[in-house]
């Protein structure tokens, strides 16, 4: 009997071994220190592998993804967002690279908006406009963080956002969890509470790069939006309020196309950008969730879908990168080199009454999911 619980115990261990060498992996979460912010506020860096291999990592400062590994046509791992190796440079330099941002993500004009019949003046730090929260945003802050080893990774993040932060009104509680799923998707559910009314709008600032972060630019990207129409904007990219079709315009991606085949075209919202800096008004919203848009990189094979809640999709393409930025294993980040991708409510929405409402009241809980989901084609 002894001598047959030896056998047993050799061949389990032997059949470990080559599920090792096959390369099926256990899901799991682990930990690691990622430094100190600049208040000697202790970081951590998260890691989360699903049952296929994919991999999330992501850091308690900002909620950032800093590094999402996934599969391309050949079975070969690539990381597809950009982002830095250390806390230090995220501190000292990042276009939110990954962040969650809010209280309200995107921009609010002049910093300024009326609820209940009190104006409410913010910290403005896009020229004269606020943008993502502001000087300290949640992008800017160190979260609370609480790692759920279930039968899918995932990691819940929370942070107070306290009663006048950035000129912000109400304490507000939020929550943040990634989940990296069996389904190779990385699924952001966000919850949120208040004790006086306020305006809120959160979303994730990740850069995709589907070739790889820092591999070219992204302009052979293959882009598809569920929307008929655009908020139209000014200058400062403030919407004026008016939707504007897509037809025969650079805007339309009804139709798969590359993202490069119109962004250098004669027209004024482009030239605002400069480049793909809007919103579109995605189509049939009503709270539930939807496909709003797809992307492929076509020599890698690898196809995202995203798939959110929200009334509107930020779509930017990296206009602002120009070169100087070192990411990654030293990558340089260059012109146009990856596409942002924000699931969220219209810029400027508390300025806009006819705008689907930003406003959370006490009693009420905002709640929104947004799923980046993975495959090849």
């Amino acid at each position: 009997m002894k001598i047959f619980k030896i056998v047993v115990g050799v061949a389990v261990f032997l059949l470990f071994v080559e599920c090792q060498n096959r390369g099926v992996t256990k899901m799991k979460i682990t930990k690691q220190p990622f430094g100190q912010t600049e208040d000697d506020v202790p970081v951590d860096l998260f890691t989360l592998v699903n049952e296929t291999g994919m991999e999330a990592k992501i850091t308690n400062y900002g909620a950032i993804v800093v590094s999402l590994k996934v599969k391309d046509r050949k079975g070969d791992y690539g990381d597809v967002v950009l982002g830095y190796d250390s806390l230090k440079q995220y501190i000292d330099n990042n276009p939110y690279f990954g962040a969650i941002v809010g209280r309200y993500g995107n921009r609010i004009d002049k910093g300024k908006f009326t609820l209940d019949g009190v104006e409410y003046i913010l910290a403005t730090n896009d020229g004269e406009n606020h943008l993502h929260g502001g000087i300290k945003g949640f992008d800017k802050v160190v979260w609370d963080a609480e790692p759920i080893n279930g039968k899918e990774p995932a990691l819940k993040l929370s942070y107070l956002s306290k009663d006048g932060e950035e000129g912000y009104p109400g304490n507000l509680n939020v929550t943040v969890t990634y989940t990296l799923t069996n389904g190779n998707a990385l699924e952001i559910d966000y919850k949120a509470t208040t004790d006086k009314p306020t305006v809120l709008n959160l979303t994730n600032h990740s850069y995709f790069n589907l070739a790889g972060a820092g591999e070219g630019d992204i302009l052979d990207h293959v882009l598809w939006i569920n929307a008929d129409k655009t908020t139209t904007v000014v200058k400062g990219l403030i919407p004026t309020g008016e939707l504007k079709s897509v037809t025969n315009t650079p805007f339309d991606f009804r139709k798969p196309t590359c993202i490069g085949e119109r962004i250098n075209a004669d027209d004024k919202q482009l030239e605002l950008g400069p480049g793909y800096d809007c919103n579109w008004v995605l189509n049939d919203w009503d709270g539930s969730l939807k496909l709003a848009v797809t992307l492929l990189e076509q020599k890698s094979g690898r196809f995202m879908e995203v798939l959110t809640t929200e009334p509107g999709m930020q779509f930017y393409s990296g206009n602002f990168l120009d070169g100087t930025i070192k990411g990654k294993k030293g990558k340089i980040y260059s012109y146009r080199s990856a596409v942002v991708l924000e699931a969220d409510h219209f810029p400027d929405s508390p300025n806009h009454a006819d705008f689907p409402s930003v406003i959370l009241r006490p009693g009420e809980t905002y709640t929104q999911k947004t799923i980046y989901r993975f495959s090849v084609k």
